[in-house]
C-alpha cells in the first residue's frame, strides 16, 4: 500500500501482513502514488517470504461473558 500524511509530503509505500501488521515502510517519499507502489511492489519481490500470519477475526465471540452475571 502507499500512504502521503500532511506532515511529511509525498508517497511512501508501507508492507503490511495478512494480519495487519507493519513489515516495513519505506524511508524515501515519491513524486507519486503509483511510483510509491511500483517500488514497494519491487521490496516485496526482493523480500522472497511467505506471510503466514492469519487475518483478524471480524468479530470476537462473548459466549465467556455468558451466565457470569447470574444471582
Amino acid at each position: 500500500m502507499a500512504f502521503s500524511t500532511p506532515s511529511r509530503p509525498g508517497w511512501r509505500w508501507r508492507i503490511v501482513n495478512y494480519a495487519g501488521d507493519l513489515v516495513e515502510e519505506s524511508r524515501a517519499a515519491f513524486g507519486t502514488i503509483a511510483i510509491a507502489v511500483a517500488e514497494g511492489t519491487r521490496r516485496l519481490a526482493k523480500m522472497n517470504t511467505v506471510d503466514r500470519s492469519e487475518p483478524p477475526r471480524p468479530y470476537r465471540s462473548t459466549s465467556h461473558l455468558r451466565g457470569r452475571w447470574r444471582a
